[in-house]
Formats: C-alpha cells, structure tokens, sequence
C-alpha cells in the first residue's frame, strides 16, 4: 500500500509513535486528539502506510499582522490582521524518517493552504521551525521572519518561517520539485 495522507481519526492508536523528539510525540499521543475532537483548535493530518502512522502535521488557522512580513512581501496588503495557515507541529516516526514521509506531508499542508486562499483566504504559510528543520522549510521556499519577542531560555528557540501563497512551489496533482 501506498503512503496515503488523510485527517487524525479518534481510534488511531498513537501510542507507537516515536520521533525522537520528546516534545513532538508527547502532543501526538496526548493532545492531538484533544485539539482536534474536543477543543477545535487544531487538525491533524497523519501520513500512513499499511495501518501504521509514519508521520503528522497539525495545522490551524491564524493571522499575521503585515508588518510582520518581510518588507519584500507587505507590498500592497492591507493594514490588519491577515489571515495564514499555521502549520503547527510537523513529525516523523524514526521507522520512516529519510523516506520523504515529511515532504509528503508537507505537500499536503501546501495544497491545504492553496484550498484555503480559494475558499476563504490566505496569504500563506507560517511555521515556528525548530532550529534542526530549518533548512528543510527553506528547501521549500520559507523565508525566516524576524521577531521581537522574549526567549524561552531551557530549549532551543522556534524560528518563525513564511511561505507566501504565490510562491508554493507546487499544487495537488502538480510535479514536485
């Protein structure tokens, strides 16, 4: 069976799922669900293959004010709040890692953002990347936004990325780069 992206269901057993990344796979077993069937702040999308979960993307809408945006890409954009997908947690379990699992689900975030400019509005992607993920967003075309805010001080700081919608480098049915 094919790698297959489709949306977190209630039943889906989490408790398998190791990134390495303790933060990451203690919201996926935990809170995912939570966010998703309870809270409706968040969806998660899980990649699969066989029945087994290789990999998810949690995603919610949320704003970013223009002065925000690199000088580059306020352009003519109004003045208030603009809406973004935000693409909240990425991961990929250790038995998947380095089969393309987190390009694929990227490509559905991508292609979810592209829907959302259609059918609502959007003006991009906003993702806070671990330090580690960096160059893999950039890979893609996200630019680092630079921000004027507090530090955390007992874990590496999230660096906040964009991607506007003009520039996804591809769409669903499109070839990838």
């Amino acid at each position: 069976m094919a790698l297959a992206v489709r949306k977190l269901r209630p039943q889906d057993d989490r408790n398998s799922f190791e990134s390495g990344d303790v933060d990451l796979d203690r919201f996926f077993r935990r809170f995912a669900g939570q966010n998703q069937f309870k809270h409706h702040v968040g969806t998660t999308y899980v990649a699969e293959e066989d029945g087994a979960l290789l990999g998810f993307a949690t995603v919610s809408p949320a704003q970013i004010e223009v002065q925000d945006l690199p000088p580059a890409k306020q352009g003519r954009l109004p003045r208030y709040p603009l809406p973004v997908l935000r693409l909240a947690r990425l991961a990929v379990d250790k038995r998947a890692q380095g089969r393309r699992v987190g390009l694929t689900l990227l490509k559905a975030v991508l292609v979810l953002a592209r829907s959302m400019a259609d059918e609502f509005g959007c003006i991009g992607v906003v993702v806070d990347a671990k330090p580690q993920a960096i160059s893999f967003y950039q890979r893609y075309g996200f630019t680092v936004l630079e921000v004027l805010q507090g530090q955390l001080g007992d874990r590496p700081e999230p660096v906040p990325m964009f991607l506007e919608i003009g520039a996804i480098p591809w769409s669903e049915g499109a070839a990838s780069p």
